[in-house]
């Protein structure tokens, strides 16, 4: 016996419900995983967010054309010295006081040499005496040669005479000498001005003692100053002193005249650096006219140098102080931290030079927390601030 089932047939309308009943269940379920998927992707996003900093950006800034160098210095007079008395005796007088102006050769002061004016008789008469031997040897000389002609005497004899004309011939050359160099010294009792310049200094007076030579414990008669120029001299630190030439431009300004700059011109250097302060010595050259300004005064020169190529600036407040040295924080093309070393040509205060370590176009954090290390996510918040 065959079993027979139905043949159910659906309708065109049923149909259409179950396509469209499959096809919400299809959306329901494809929903519930876009939505699983979005969560999940959700939850990453804030797990990255959750280690990511955001930081503020600065770009390097290319350092000025020039900068100005300021430090202090010395003015002295283009010429100076001090005037000691080349003989002993008593001063007799002074014909110039501090303050005043005076001539090459003119007179300063007279010193009285009783010692040296007593050598000076001794010596004349010693030389008198001398040229009256010479004047006996000369006539003895003569006499033997004369008898020699006779054989009367023998040639030895009157060789010995002849060389006693040459030695006495001999002293009274000495003696004149002496007496030369006698009054040569004598003449130094006229104490002269050695050039034109100021007396800014008198250590003597009539009666006075006076030694001859300077020494440490003899001060100087009179100090004579040339301030029609002036020499300044000033310390320049060990980093700028291959930028110092003759052709840098420099100004002073004085404590004792505010407001007031100098022109001063470069003349020369030590070309050395002096080992105990690391500096190199620096002569200028500056004009004095009216003599207004005073030597010994204290003031500042402004060196104006150009600025080195590789000199960026940055502000302080982006330098992290670490134990291999200065660092800085630089955000990398993954916006990952890049931790580079430094090297600071200059501290201006809220702004560095900094010489080497970094590029102009590096991004650098500014104000980067002291825990920032090499490779942290950071993210760069509102654009670049220069």
């Amino acid at each position: 016996m065959q079993n027979e089932y139905p043949h159910v047939q659906l309708s065109r309308r049923g149909r259409l419900t179950l396509i469209v009943l499959i096809s919400a269940f299809g959306l329901v379920a494809a929903e519930g995983i876009l939505s699983r998927l979005h969560a999940d992707k959700m939850l990453v996003h804030a797990a990255e967010m959750r280690d990511t900093v955001p930081v503020k950006i600065i770009i390097p800034q290319a350092g000025a054309a020039s900068e100005k160098l300021r430090l202090p210095c010395n003015v002295t007079p283009w010429y100076q010295a001090d005037i000691f008395s080349r003989v002993n005796g008593y001063l007799k007088d002074w014909y110039t006081d501090i303050g005043a102006h005076v001539k090459a050769g003119q007179l300063l002061a007279v010193v009285e040499t009783p010692d040296l004016d007593d050598q000076i008789q001794r010596a004349e008469a010693n030389l008198a005496t001398q040229k009256a031997k010479l004047q006996l040897a000369v006539v003895t000389a003569q006499r033997w040669e004369k008898l020699l002609a006779t054989d009367s005497v023998s040639r030895q004899e009157t060789e010995e005479k002849q060389a006693d004309e040459k030695a006495q011939q001999a002293e009274v050359n000495a003696q004149e000498a002496e007496l030369r160099r006698l009054k040569v010294l004598q003449s130094f009792n006229h104490i002269v001005a050695p050039f034109d310049g100021v007396i800014t200094d008198r250590n003597t007076d009539i009666g006075m003692l006076i030694s001859n030579g300077s020494n440490t414990s003899i001060p100087p008669l009179f100090k004579v100053a040339d301030e029609r120029r002036l020499r300044v001299y000033v310390e320049v630190p060990q980093n700028y002193a291959d930028r110092i030439n003759t052709s840098t431009p420099a100004t002073i300004s004085l404590p004792d005249r505010p407001g007031k700059e100098y022109t001063a011109k470069v003349i020369s250097t030590s070309e050395a650096i002096h080992v105990a302060s690391r500096t190199l010595t620096v002569e200028l050259e500056l004009a004095n006219p009216g003599e207004t300004i005073m030597p010994g005064a204290y003031g500042d020169v402004a060196f104006t140098l150009p600025s080195p190529k590789s000199v960026v600036r940055i502000p302080g407040s982006a330098l992290l102080f670490r134990k291999g040295g200065l660092k800085v924080a630089t955000v990398g093309p993954d916006n990952r931290v890049v931790l580079k070393s430094i090297t600071v040509a200059r501290d201006l205060g809220k702004i560095i030079e900094v010489s080497s370590g970094i590029e102009p176009t590096d991004k650098i954090i500014d104000s980067p927390s002291d825990s920032i290390t090499d490779g942290d996510h950071v993210q760069i918040s509102s654009g670049f601030t220069k």
